[in-house]
């Protein structure tokens, strides 16, 4: 099927030829005709599976071949179509998306998000843009101070619902619903469908089609899973090794903490590898900065918290590497999905240590399979060597709470937390130390792996976008 037979005007299909595109992914095939009948979505699909442009197209061509109601005094006060995104960087991926392919018939756009300043979006938005992408804490601050008027919303959409659910927002989109007009079209898209996302949907969508491009669970085809043990001590040393020696040339690099993120960043500097780290407590600049560093090859590491799992517009990122395991089975599959995108190779490599191994075996339950495990000569770990507990605090926070195992949560499969989460938005689980004097292995009670050592990169560079078309 071409983007031809989904019905879009001739100036999209342009665009996408302009971006070297001829066959769309499952999610634009089977999510762009019900956008233009104007029908609400309920839309699974991963990350990288092109669904930023499943939704941008449709809108961007049902906006030109509509007028916008006219208020009493003839002008439009406020936009017609609202994109709530979980995080800054997806923002402005939408917002992009909505530049690049509305560039042959350009429609005005406004990127709304916290941790930068409040009186240029001001600006922006007194220019009634037809569209504004927003995250959903910075959008109830405008409507607060009054300098947004939600009235004239024609189609909703929620990207990444799951992740907004994740970090808390599900209050704050419930206040937004409550502002919109009842009439409207709904779009909602999750990687994952819990039964809150199940309720949300229930609450606000209309007889929606469904669109369900993935299996529940399934990681990237295109992604090459590896498992490296390693010491808990090694894990910097190993890294470091991966990168000189040509196996890794640029990764993004998962912390459990932003403190971690920091740590690790100056480390592989002293190690003379470029390294930035990215994490909540950067300033909006500064992550802008550092991404675009790491997409313009200034820098071979980009060392991220979980904040990054998701709507990062990474171009050619070959390597996706787990320094520290999440806590949550399923943020695996959201950290890997940003590689192995677009129909291009990808790799991704887990630096597990004997701390770790109560996560991994989470991860692989999810999975339904092992993950193929290789030992980096030099680098075995030592079997004498205990689970100690994993800490999620650094020095001068309050401690961790002691006697809960990693990956088990205290009642009910449900994680215990208190208020409202952090931006990582994940429970905090502490693995307890083995109380048998025997010294522990890795592969103790569990069956055995294969275990292979590849020379070489795994992977080879990707050449496309992540969250847009696929190229024919």
């Amino acid at each position: 099927m071409t983007f031809a037979q989904l019905g879009l005007a001739p100036e999209l299909l342009r665009a996408v030829a302009q971006q070297g595109y001829t066959e769309p992914t499952p999610v634009q095939r089977e999510s762009i005709p019900h956008v233009l009948a104007a029908r609400d979505v309920l839309a699974g699909a991963q990350t990288g599976t092109g669904k930023t442009a499943a939704f941008v197209l449709p809108i961007l061509q049902r906006l030109n071949s509509t007028r916008p109601p006219q208020a009493a005094n003839g002008f439009v006060r406020g936009p017609r179509v609202l994109v709530l995104a979980p995080t800054r960087e997806l923002a402005l991926q939408v917002e992009e998306s909505v530049r690049t392919y509305g560039q042959t018939r350009p429609v005005a756009s406004a990127a709304i998000y916290g941790g930068v300043g409040f009186d240029g979006q001001v600006s922006r938005l007194r220019r009634n843009p037809p569209i504004v992408v927003a995250t959903p804490g910075r959008l109830l601050d405008h409507v607060s101070q009054r300098t947004i008027n939600l009235g004239q919303v024609e189609i909703l959409v929620l990207d990444e619902a799951d992740r907004m659910l994740d970090m808390g927002f599900i209050h704050d989109i419930r206040r937004i619903l409550a502002l919109l007009p009842t009439q409207r079209q709904n779009l909602l898209f999750s990687a994952t469908f819990s039964a809150e996302i199940r309720r949300l949907a229930a609450d606000f969508l209309k007889d929606p089609a469904f669109v369900q491009v993935t299996p529940k669970n399934t990681a990237p085809e295109l992604v090459h899973q590896v498992v490296i043990p390693v010491d808990r001590s090694r894990k910097r040393e190993l890294l470091s090794q991966l990168v000189k020696s040509g196996r890794i040339y640029q990764a993004l690099v998962f912390t459990r903490t932003k403190h971690g993120a920091d740590r690790l960043a100056e480390q592989l500097t002293t190690d003379g590898i470029t390294a930035v780290a990215i994490h909540g407590n950067k300033s909006q600049p500064q992550r802008i900065r550092a991404l675009n560093d790491f997409k313009r090859n200034k820098v071979a590491i980009l060392v991220a918290t979980e904040v990054a799992s998701r709507g990062l517009d990474i171009e050619s990122l070959p390597h996706v590497v787990n320094y520290e395991m999440p806590m949550v089975a399923a943020d695996y599959l959201h950290r890997i999905g940003r590689t192995g995108r677009a129909g291009t190779d990808g790799d991704a490599i887990s630096l597990v240590c004997v701390d770790e191994r109560p996560l991994l075996a989470e991860i692989e339950r999810l999975l339904g399979h092992r993950v193929e495990e290789e030992i980096v000569p030099g680098f075995a770990p030592d079997p004498t060597i205990r689970a100690q507990a994993i800490q999620l605090r650094t020095a001068g926070h309050v401690p961790q709470r002691q006697g809960q195992r990693v990956g088990r949560p205290q009642s009910q499969g449900r994680p215990q937390t208190q208020g409202r989460p952090q931006s990582q938005g994940r429970p905090q689980w502490d693995a307890r130390p083995q109380r048998d004097s025997r010294p522990q292995r890795w592969d103790r009670g569990l069956p055995a792996r294969p275990t292979q050592h590849h020379a070489g990169s795994i992977g080879r560079p990707a050449s496309l976008p992540g969250e847009r078309l696929s190229r024919g």
